[in-house]
């Protein structure tokens, strides 16, 4: 798992690759989307387009930080959902929740 932060037009970029599981990936996107924040980052975008494996940790994690970037005012979109996220995403009824793109300068666009 591993999670690098870039900016543009700004937005905060977290291009997460690897798992999203249970004590690892989870973890880790809590702390690099609380760290965007910190740094004072308002609108961020979650790159999971080198996600291979999400498991409901993972979805609770994307659903408790959209919580807590929209509770500070901020605004958290995903974009290059895998296949199977997106699925997942679409069974779970969570894709009526989180704003998802295909395309970065679409979702770049729409904050």
């Amino acid at each position: 798992m591993n999670i690098t932060a870039r900016h543009r037009d700004q937005v905060t970029i977290l291009d997460v690759h690897g798992k999203v599981t249970i004590g690892v990936g989870d973890v880790a996107m809590r702390e690099a989307v609380q760290e965007a924040i910190n740094a004072g980052a308002k609108n961020i975008l979650i790159n999971l387009g080198d996600v291979s494996t999400i498991d409901s940790s993972g979805i609770g994690e994307l659903v408790s930080i959209f919580t807590t970037v929209t509770n500070r005012g901020g605004k958290l979109k995903l974009e290059n959902l895998p296949p199977k996220i997106a699925d997942l995403m679409q069974v779970t009824q969570l894709i009526t929740v989180f704003e998802t793109f295909d395309n970065e300068d679409e979702a770049i666009r729409s904050f």
